[in-house]
Protein backbone atom coordinates (compact mmCIF):
# COMPACT_ATOMS: atom_id res chain seq x y z
CA UNK A 1 0.00 0.00 0.00
CA UNK A 2 1.31 3.45 -0.89
CA UNK A 3 2.43 5.57 2.03
CA UNK A 4 0.74 8.89 2.79
CA UNK A 5 3.36 11.60 2.35
CA UNK A 6 3.25 14.55 4.74
CA UNK A 7 3.35 18.03 3.20
CA UNK A 8 6.40 20.07 4.17
CA UNK A 9 6.18 22.32 7.23
CA UNK A 10 5.17 25.85 6.25
CA UNK A 11 5.32 29.19 8.01
CA UNK A 12 1.70 30.38 7.73
CA UNK A 13 -0.68 28.68 10.12
CA UNK A 14 -4.37 28.45 10.84
CA UNK A 15 -4.88 28.11 14.60
CA UNK A 16 -7.83 26.07 15.89
CA UNK A 17 -9.04 26.46 19.48
CA UNK A 18 -12.24 24.83 20.72
CA UNK A 19 -13.87 25.20 24.12
CA UNK A 20 -14.70 21.63 25.08
CA UNK A 21 -17.55 21.53 27.60
CA UNK A 22 -16.55 24.87 29.20
CA UNK A 23 -16.61 28.58 28.48
CA UNK A 24 -14.11 30.26 26.16
CA UNK A 25 -10.74 31.11 27.77
CA UNK A 26 -8.93 33.95 26.02
CA UNK A 27 -5.77 33.41 28.14
CA UNK A 28 -5.41 29.83 26.90
CA UNK A 29 -5.72 30.96 23.29
CA UNK A 30 -3.27 33.84 23.80
CA UNK A 31 -0.71 31.45 25.28
CA UNK A 32 -1.07 29.07 22.33
CA UNK A 33 -0.57 31.93 19.87
CA UNK A 34 2.61 32.75 21.81
CA UNK A 35 3.70 29.15 21.34
CA UNK A 36 3.04 29.42 17.61
CA UNK A 37 5.10 32.61 17.39
CA UNK A 38 7.86 31.00 19.46
CA UNK A 39 8.05 28.27 16.80
CA UNK A 40 8.69 30.95 14.17
CA UNK A 41 5.28 30.50 12.53
CA UNK A 42 2.82 33.25 11.60
CA UNK A 43 -0.71 32.65 12.88
CA UNK A 44 -2.70 34.14 9.99
CA UNK A 45 -6.15 33.21 11.31
CA UNK A 46 -7.64 31.85 14.52
CA UNK A 47 -10.72 29.66 14.35
CA UNK A 48 -12.65 29.19 17.59
CA UNK A 49 -15.73 27.25 18.54
CA UNK A 50 -17.26 25.07 21.22
CA UNK A 51 -18.38 21.46 21.54
CA UNK A 52 -19.64 19.24 24.33
CA UNK A 53 -17.11 16.61 23.30
CA UNK A 54 -14.54 16.16 20.48
CA UNK A 55 -15.58 14.49 17.24
CA UNK A 56 -14.14 10.98 17.19
CA UNK A 57 -12.92 11.25 13.60
CA UNK A 58 -11.75 14.85 13.14
CA UNK A 59 -11.91 16.34 16.68
CA UNK A 60 -13.86 19.23 15.08
CA UNK A 61 -17.26 18.83 13.43
CA UNK A 62 -17.85 18.69 9.67
CA UNK A 63 -19.00 22.31 9.54
CA UNK A 64 -15.87 23.52 11.31
CA UNK A 65 -13.76 21.28 9.07
CA UNK A 66 -15.21 23.01 5.98
CA UNK A 67 -14.51 26.39 7.60
CA UNK A 68 -10.87 25.44 8.17
CA UNK A 69 -10.55 24.20 4.58
CA UNK A 70 -12.00 27.47 3.27
CA UNK A 71 -9.64 29.60 5.37
CA UNK A 72 -6.65 27.50 4.28
CA UNK A 73 -7.39 28.26 0.63
CA UNK A 74 -8.23 31.93 1.23
CA UNK A 75 -5.10 32.63 3.31
CA UNK A 76 -2.76 30.31 1.39
CA UNK A 77 -1.80 28.78 4.74
CA UNK A 78 0.15 25.55 4.79
CA UNK A 79 -0.19 24.17 8.32
CA UNK A 80 -3.03 23.81 10.84
CA UNK A 81 -2.20 23.99 14.55
CA UNK A 82 -4.64 22.64 17.16
CA UNK A 83 -4.52 23.89 20.75
CA UNK A 84 -5.53 20.40 21.81
CA UNK A 85 -4.15 16.87 22.02
CA UNK A 86 -5.20 14.95 18.92
CA UNK A 87 -5.32 11.18 18.67
CA UNK A 88 -3.15 9.60 15.95
CA UNK A 89 -6.21 8.77 13.85
CA UNK A 90 -7.65 12.29 14.21
CA UNK A 91 -4.37 13.83 13.10
CA UNK A 92 -4.13 11.41 10.16
CA UNK A 93 -7.75 12.01 9.08
CA UNK A 94 -7.35 15.78 9.27
CA UNK A 95 -4.21 15.72 7.13
CA UNK A 96 -5.91 13.62 4.47
CA UNK A 97 -8.94 15.93 4.35
CA UNK A 98 -7.07 19.23 4.53
CA UNK A 99 -4.01 18.14 2.51
CA UNK A 100 -1.68 20.13 4.74
CA UNK A 101 0.34 19.23 7.79
CA UNK A 102 -1.61 19.17 11.07
CA UNK A 103 0.09 19.52 14.46
CA UNK A 104 -1.46 19.33 17.91
CA UNK A 105 -0.27 21.13 21.04
CA UNK A 106 2.19 18.40 22.07
CA UNK A 107 3.76 18.22 18.60
CA UNK A 108 4.17 22.01 18.51
CA UNK A 109 5.91 22.08 21.90
CA UNK A 110 8.19 19.24 20.79
CA UNK A 111 9.01 21.22 17.65
CA UNK A 112 9.93 24.30 19.69
CA UNK A 113 12.14 22.20 21.96
CA UNK A 114 13.86 20.75 18.88
CA UNK A 115 14.64 24.28 17.65
CA UNK A 116 15.92 25.52 21.01
CA UNK A 117 18.08 22.63 22.25
CA UNK A 118 21.75 23.66 22.14
CA UNK A 119 23.73 21.16 24.19
CA UNK A 120 24.46 17.57 23.18
CA UNK A 121 22.35 16.35 26.09
CA UNK A 122 19.47 18.68 25.25
CA UNK A 123 19.38 17.55 21.63
CA UNK A 124 19.38 13.91 22.70
CA UNK A 125 16.54 14.52 25.14
CA UNK A 126 14.43 16.28 22.51
CA UNK A 127 15.04 13.52 19.97
CA UNK A 128 14.09 10.92 22.57
CA UNK A 129 10.86 12.78 23.35
CA UNK A 130 10.02 13.09 19.65
CA UNK A 131 10.65 9.41 18.97
CA UNK A 132 8.61 8.31 21.97
CA UNK A 133 5.80 10.58 20.83
CA UNK A 134 5.95 9.21 17.28
CA UNK A 135 6.23 5.59 18.39
CA UNK A 136 2.78 5.82 19.99
CA UNK A 137 1.34 7.15 16.74
CA UNK A 138 3.02 5.22 13.92
CA UNK A 139 1.91 7.86 11.43
CA UNK A 140 2.32 6.59 7.88
CA UNK A 141 3.63 9.91 6.65
CA UNK A 142 6.84 9.54 8.59
CA UNK A 143 9.99 9.78 6.45
CA UNK A 144 11.64 6.56 5.23
CA UNK A 145 13.97 5.85 8.12
CA UNK A 146 15.81 3.00 6.47
CA UNK A 147 17.41 5.44 4.02
CA UNK A 148 19.13 7.10 6.94
CA UNK A 149 20.39 3.75 8.17
CA UNK A 150 21.72 2.34 4.90
CA UNK A 151 18.57 0.64 3.64
CA UNK A 152 19.64 -2.69 2.13
CA UNK A 153 19.73 -5.56 4.58
CA UNK A 154 17.58 -3.90 7.22
CA UNK A 155 14.17 -4.94 5.97
CA UNK A 156 13.10 -8.38 7.14
CA UNK A 157 11.16 -10.89 5.00
CA UNK A 158 7.65 -9.60 4.47
CA UNK A 159 8.25 -6.63 6.78
CA UNK A 160 6.08 -3.62 6.01
CA UNK A 161 7.31 -0.01 6.04
CA UNK A 162 5.59 0.70 9.36
CA UNK A 163 7.11 -2.38 10.97
CA UNK A 164 10.54 -1.24 9.77
CA UNK A 165 9.91 2.25 11.12
CA UNK A 166 8.75 0.83 14.44
CA UNK A 167 11.85 -1.33 14.76
CA UNK A 168 14.21 1.50 13.84
CA UNK A 169 12.48 3.87 16.26
CA UNK A 170 12.91 1.35 19.09
CA UNK A 171 16.56 0.85 18.13
CA UNK A 172 17.27 4.59 18.11
CA UNK A 173 15.45 5.08 21.44
CA UNK A 174 17.70 2.44 23.03
CA UNK A 175 20.80 4.18 21.65
CA UNK A 176 19.72 7.60 22.94
CA UNK A 177 18.84 6.23 26.39
CA UNK A 178 22.28 4.59 26.64
CA UNK A 179 23.98 7.90 25.77
CA UNK A 180 21.83 9.83 28.23
CA UNK A 181 22.79 7.38 30.99
CA UNK A 182 26.45 8.32 30.42
CA UNK A 183 25.66 12.05 30.47
CA UNK A 184 23.55 11.58 33.59
CA UNK A 185 26.46 9.86 35.36
CA UNK A 186 28.65 12.88 34.61
CA UNK A 187 25.99 15.16 36.14
CA UNK A 188 25.78 12.87 39.17
CA UNK A 189 29.54 13.24 39.69
CA UNK A 190 29.16 17.03 39.70
CA UNK A 191 26.30 16.86 42.22
CA UNK A 192 28.23 14.47 44.47
CA UNK A 193 31.28 16.76 44.49
CA UNK A 194 29.06 19.71 45.46
CA UNK A 195 27.52 17.69 48.26
CA UNK A 196 30.98 16.67 49.51
CA UNK A 197 31.94 20.34 49.54
CA UNK A 198 28.65 21.06 51.28
CA UNK A 199 27.66 23.67 48.72
CA UNK A 200 23.86 24.03 48.63
CA UNK A 201 22.02 24.14 45.29
CA UNK A 202 19.16 26.54 44.62
CA UNK A 203 17.08 25.73 41.55
CA UNK A 204 14.93 28.23 39.65
CA UNK A 205 11.60 26.74 38.61
CA UNK A 206 8.49 28.31 37.16
CA UNK A 207 6.13 28.68 34.26
CA UNK A 208 7.79 29.36 30.93
CA UNK A 209 8.50 33.07 30.30
CA UNK A 210 8.20 33.94 34.01
CA UNK A 211 11.65 35.56 33.88
CA UNK A 212 13.85 32.80 35.34
CA UNK A 213 16.78 33.39 33.00
CA UNK A 214 16.64 37.16 33.49
CA UNK A 215 16.70 36.61 37.26
CA UNK A 216 19.53 34.08 36.90
CA UNK A 217 21.60 36.61 34.94
CA UNK A 218 20.90 39.34 37.48
CA UNK A 219 21.95 37.16 40.43
CA UNK A 220 25.05 35.61 38.85
CA UNK A 221 26.21 38.32 36.41
CA UNK A 222 25.98 35.62 33.76
CA UNK A 223 24.97 36.25 30.18
CA UNK A 224 22.79 33.31 29.25
CA UNK A 225 20.09 33.74 26.61
CA UNK A 226 16.94 35.38 27.94
CA UNK A 227 14.05 36.48 25.75
CA UNK A 228 10.38 37.39 26.01
CA UNK A 229 9.29 34.11 24.47
CA UNK A 230 8.20 30.67 25.60
CA UNK A 231 10.93 28.09 26.26
CA UNK A 232 13.88 30.45 25.75
CA UNK A 233 15.86 28.16 28.08
CA UNK A 234 16.11 24.40 27.66
CA UNK A 235 19.59 23.43 28.78
CA UNK A 236 20.30 23.81 32.51
CA UNK A 237 22.95 26.33 33.50
CA UNK A 238 24.71 26.38 36.87
CA UNK A 239 26.66 29.25 38.43
CA UNK A 240 28.15 29.94 41.85
CA UNK A 241 26.99 32.90 43.92
CA UNK A 242 28.61 34.11 47.12
CA UNK A 243 26.21 35.39 49.75
CA UNK A 244 27.22 37.87 52.46
CA UNK A 245 27.83 36.26 55.86
CA UNK A 246 27.12 32.83 54.42
CA UNK A 247 29.40 31.56 51.68
CA UNK A 248 28.86 30.01 48.28
CA UNK A 249 25.82 28.35 46.79
CA UNK A 250 25.04 27.09 43.30
CA UNK A 251 22.06 28.47 41.37
CA UNK A 252 20.59 26.36 38.57
CA UNK A 253 18.42 27.75 35.77
CA UNK A 254 16.13 25.08 34.30
CA UNK A 255 13.51 24.60 31.59
CA UNK A 256 10.16 26.28 32.15
CA UNK A 257 6.91 24.40 32.57
CA UNK A 258 3.63 24.94 30.76
CA UNK A 259 0.06 23.70 30.81
CA UNK A 260 -0.31 20.26 29.22
CA UNK A 261 3.45 19.77 28.98
CA UNK A 262 3.84 16.57 26.94
CA UNK A 263 4.52 13.56 29.13
CA UNK A 264 7.32 12.48 26.77
CA UNK A 265 9.17 15.73 27.51
CA UNK A 266 8.87 15.34 31.28
CA UNK A 267 10.27 11.81 31.00
CA UNK A 268 13.01 12.70 28.50
CA UNK A 269 14.17 15.76 30.47
CA UNK A 270 14.26 13.91 33.79
CA UNK A 271 18.08 13.98 33.93
CA UNK A 272 18.01 17.75 33.35
CA UNK A 273 15.28 18.16 35.95
CA UNK A 274 17.45 16.17 38.36
CA UNK A 275 19.02 19.51 39.30
CA UNK A 276 15.56 20.48 40.53
CA UNK A 277 14.82 17.14 42.19
CA UNK A 278 18.05 17.23 44.23
CA UNK A 279 18.10 20.97 45.02
CA UNK A 280 18.27 22.15 48.62
CA UNK A 281 15.89 25.03 47.89
CA UNK A 282 13.57 25.99 45.04
CA UNK A 283 12.88 29.53 43.88
CA UNK A 284 9.44 29.34 42.26
CA UNK A 285 9.50 32.30 39.86
CA UNK A 286 6.07 33.72 38.97
CA UNK A 287 5.10 36.40 36.47
CA UNK A 288 3.33 38.67 38.95
CA UNK A 289 1.84 40.72 36.09
CA UNK A 290 0.04 37.73 34.54
CA UNK A 291 -3.72 37.61 35.04
CA UNK A 292 -3.37 33.84 34.87
CA UNK A 293 -0.66 33.50 37.51
CA UNK A 294 -2.64 31.29 39.91
CA UNK A 295 -3.26 28.72 37.17
CA UNK A 296 0.41 28.90 36.19
CA UNK A 297 1.48 28.27 39.80
CA UNK A 298 -0.86 25.26 39.85
CA UNK A 299 0.67 23.83 36.64
CA UNK A 300 4.22 24.21 37.98
CA UNK A 301 3.27 22.51 41.24
CA UNK A 302 1.70 19.69 39.23
CA UNK A 303 4.97 19.05 37.36
CA UNK A 304 6.98 19.30 40.59
CA UNK A 305 4.77 16.56 42.06
CA UNK A 306 5.25 14.47 38.92
CA UNK A 307 9.06 14.56 39.22
CA UNK A 308 9.09 14.15 43.01
CA UNK A 309 10.26 17.67 43.87
CA UNK A 310 7.15 18.91 45.67
CA UNK A 311 8.58 18.32 49.19
CA UNK A 312 11.65 20.51 48.66
CA UNK A 313 11.58 23.83 50.60
CA UNK A 314 10.73 26.74 48.33
CA UNK A 315 10.36 30.51 48.20
CA UNK A 316 7.85 32.14 45.88
CA UNK A 317 9.49 34.87 43.77
CA UNK A 318 6.93 37.25 42.27
CA UNK A 319 8.79 38.78 39.33
CA UNK A 320 7.98 41.66 36.93
CA UNK A 321 6.61 44.00 39.61
CA UNK A 322 7.72 46.88 37.36
CA UNK A 323 4.67 46.02 35.24
CA UNK A 324 2.34 46.46 38.21
CA UNK A 325 1.21 49.83 39.62
CA UNK A 326 2.58 50.87 43.01
CA UNK A 327 4.22 47.56 43.96
CA UNK A 328 7.52 47.82 45.81
CA UNK A 329 10.15 45.11 46.42
CA UNK A 330 9.46 43.30 49.67
CA UNK A 331 9.90 40.10 51.65
CA UNK A 332 6.78 38.28 52.86
CA UNK A 333 7.01 36.14 56.01
CA UNK A 334 4.52 33.85 57.71
CA UNK A 335 3.30 34.05 61.32
CA UNK A 336 6.44 32.39 62.70
CA UNK A 337 8.85 34.49 60.66
CA UNK A 338 9.63 31.98 57.88
CA UNK A 339 10.23 33.59 54.47
CA UNK A 340 7.37 32.75 52.10
CA UNK A 341 7.84 35.11 49.15
CA UNK A 342 9.91 37.90 47.65
CA UNK A 343 8.48 40.52 45.29
CA UNK A 344 11.00 41.92 42.77
CA UNK A 345 11.82 42.89 39.19
CA UNK A 346 14.73 41.00 37.67
CA UNK A 347 14.63 43.17 34.54
CA UNK A 348 14.94 46.43 36.54
CA UNK A 349 17.13 44.82 39.22
CA UNK A 350 14.71 45.81 41.98
CA UNK A 351 14.53 43.61 45.07
CA UNK A 352 17.66 41.55 44.35
CA UNK A 353 19.18 42.50 47.69
CA UNK A 354 16.02 41.27 49.43
CA UNK A 355 16.23 37.97 47.54
CA UNK A 356 19.91 37.44 48.34
CA UNK A 357 19.18 38.19 51.99
CA UNK A 358 16.32 35.66 51.90
CA UNK A 359 18.60 33.04 50.36
CA UNK A 360 21.22 33.61 53.04
CA UNK A 361 18.56 33.31 55.75
CA UNK A 362 16.99 30.19 54.23
CA UNK A 363 20.32 28.41 53.65
CA UNK A 364 21.83 29.79 56.84
CA UNK A 365 22.85 27.75 59.82
CA UNK A 366 24.23 29.21 63.05
CA UNK A 367 27.28 31.35 62.30
CA UNK A 368 30.02 31.95 64.81
CA UNK A 369 33.34 33.75 64.82
CA UNK A 370 36.31 31.37 64.65
CA UNK A 371 40.01 32.03 65.27
CA UNK A 372 42.34 29.76 63.36
CA UNK A 373 46.04 29.59 62.57
CA UNK A 374 47.08 27.97 59.30
CA UNK A 375 50.54 26.97 58.18
CA UNK A 376 51.89 28.38 54.93
CA UNK A 377 51.50 24.90 53.39
CA UNK A 378 47.72 25.00 53.99
CA UNK A 379 46.98 27.42 51.19
CA UNK A 380 44.14 25.27 49.83
CA UNK A 381 42.35 25.25 53.20
CA UNK A 382 42.86 29.02 53.49
CA UNK A 383 41.20 29.49 50.09
CA UNK A 384 38.29 27.27 51.17
CA UNK A 385 37.75 29.39 54.30
CA UNK A 386 37.68 32.56 52.19
CA UNK A 387 35.13 30.92 49.92
CA UNK A 388 32.95 29.36 52.64
CA UNK A 389 32.76 32.20 55.13
CA UNK A 390 33.41 35.87 55.74
CA UNK A 391 37.02 36.52 56.69
CA UNK A 392 37.04 39.36 59.25
CA UNK A 393 40.82 39.71 59.52
CA UNK A 394 44.02 37.97 58.48
CA UNK A 395 47.52 38.51 59.86
CA UNK A 396 50.65 36.90 58.38
CA UNK A 397 52.97 36.01 61.23
CA UNK A 398 56.78 36.10 61.12
CA UNK A 399 57.05 32.34 60.57
CA UNK A 400 54.72 32.58 57.55
CA UNK A 401 51.61 31.22 59.28
CA UNK A 402 48.22 32.84 58.70
CA UNK A 403 46.21 33.95 61.73
CA UNK A 404 42.62 34.26 60.54
CA UNK A 405 39.35 35.41 62.12
CA UNK A 406 36.39 34.13 60.11
CA UNK A 407 32.59 34.10 60.47
CA UNK A 408 31.76 30.51 59.59
CA UNK A 409 28.43 28.68 59.58
CA UNK A 410 28.07 25.27 61.18
CA UNK A 411 27.77 23.62 57.76
CA UNK A 412 31.42 24.51 57.08
CA UNK A 413 32.75 23.69 60.55
CA UNK A 414 34.24 20.47 59.20
CA UNK A 415 36.91 22.54 57.40
CA UNK A 416 38.51 23.29 60.75
CA UNK A 417 38.99 19.57 61.38
CA UNK A 418 42.00 19.81 59.04
CA UNK A 419 43.70 22.39 61.25
CA UNK A 420 46.51 20.82 63.27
Amino acid sequence: MELFERPAFGERAVVVHLSINHSFEQEALDEFVQLVESAGVEAVTTITGSRKSPDARFFIGKGKLEEVLGVLKAECADVVLFNHILSPSQQRNLEKELEVRVLDRSSLILDIFAQRAQSFEGKLQVELAQLQHLSTRLIRGWTHLERQKGGIGLRGPGETQLETDRRLIAQRIRQIKARLVKVSKQRDQGRRSRKRADVPTVSLVGYTNAGKSTLFNALTQANIYAADQLFATLDPTLRQVKLPDYGELVIADTVGFIQDLPHELVVAFRSTLQETIEADLLLHVVDASSSNRNEQIHEVNKVLRAIGADKIPHIMVYNKIDLLPSVEPRIVKDAVGEIQAVWLSAEKKLGLAELLSSLATSCHQETSKRWVTLKSSQGKLRAELFSAGEVVSEVIQENGDFKIVVNLSDRYAHLLDEVQ
